[in-house]
């Protein structure tokens, strides 16, 4: 039997269309930005005459890519990317990554300045949804950097803010919220993340996002997501497989722009596992880790880079 999120979505898909046939294969659900950094850079490399650098960078430009809603008023971009979503019979991914003490200091450090601020931004994002619908990863490493010993948060008070948010956009029609749950190779055993996600209201949500932003593969993945599910009263998991074409790195700060890593699996809702809802290309190739190994900063475009993944997918 289909998962309720997937009978949504083909509900949506299926919603206008008569006489399609038996064979007809029912498309992918996620937009695509047609004007993304990577399309952008696409055509600049074509004009400039780099047309087999610009056909590799296709293999991004061509893909439904997640956005990240990482300063104040997140609301005209939401609305932007949701309507030209349904405008096209799609659904956007929408990131929140907003949380006070975001990333714990680090190369992604930012975020709200007080709890209250952070609700009220929720509260924008969510209205501008309205009920156009989009599936919404909240708060990447929020819950794992707490969990790892954070000293920069206090623990109960993080959790709250993300239960807030899981609660604040499951309101909203047609939404399907995945609390980030971090990756195997950062909180190795899973029951470790339970209580955490439990307290940060993982109960409202249709599931959780694993591998955001790293490079676990698609197996050792779905091992762990199995395993929290089981922890988690059947929750659904889904996967970002943006980068992991080639496992993780072996040698140090393996998590930030590491060199020889690959695209993987193209974003889609056709998994093997009834667990797993998607494979979403959270992380937007292409874009730095941060300022290690000669990147920019965290989260602006790095052509080199999205050259690199691309050219190691393989033909």
């Amino acid at each position: 039997m289909p998962t309720p999120v997937r009978r949504a979505l083909l509900a949506t898909l299926l919603t206008g269309l008569c006489c399609a046939g038996a064979t007809r294969e029912v498309p992918e659900p996620f937009w695509t930005d047609p004007d993304s950094r990577a399309a952008q850079q696409a055509t600049t490399w074509r004009e400039d005459g780099r047309t087999a650098d610009a056909a590799l960078l296709d293999r991004i430009a061509g893909r439904p890519v997640a956005e990240w809603l990482n300063g104040p008023n997140p609301g005209a971009v939401v609305r932007a990317r949701t309507t030209a979503a349904v405008r096209t019979g799609r659904v956007a991914v929408l990131v929140a990554y907003y949380i006070p003490n975001r990333d714990c200091g680090q190369y992604s450090l930012g975020g709200a300045s007080t709890a209250a601020a952070y609700r009220a931004w929720i509260d924008e994002f969510a209205t501008a949804l309205g009920d156009r619908g989009a599936y919404v990863i909240v708060e990447p490493d929020a819950v794992a950097q707490v969990v790892a010993d954070c000293t920069r948060v206090v623990a109960n008070d993080r959790y709250a803010l993300l239960a807030y948010a899981v609660y604040r956009l499951k309101r909203q029609p047609r939404t399907h919220v995945y609390l980030d749950a971090g990756n195997s190779g950062w909180i190795p055993e899973a029951w470790r993340l339970v209580d955490a996600l439990k307290a940060s209201g993982v109960a409202r949500a249709d599931g959780v996002a694993l591998n955001v932003s790293n490079f676990r593969t698609d197996k050792v993945s779905s091992a762990y997501g199995d395993q929290l599910s089981k922890d988690l009263a059947g929750k659904h998991y889904v996967i970002d497989t943006s980068r992991n074409g080639n496992g993780p790195y072996s040698g140090t700060d393996a998590w930030c722009n590491p060199p020889g890593r690959a695209l993987d699996t193209p974003p889609t809702t056709r998994t093997d596992n009834p667990l797993l809802d998607a494979y979403l290309w959270i992380k937007r190739p292409g874009e730095s880790d941060g300022t290690c190994r000669g990147g920019p900063a965290a989260g602006q475009w790095w052509p080199s880079c999205a050259l690199e993944l691309a050219r190691n997918a393989g033909p």
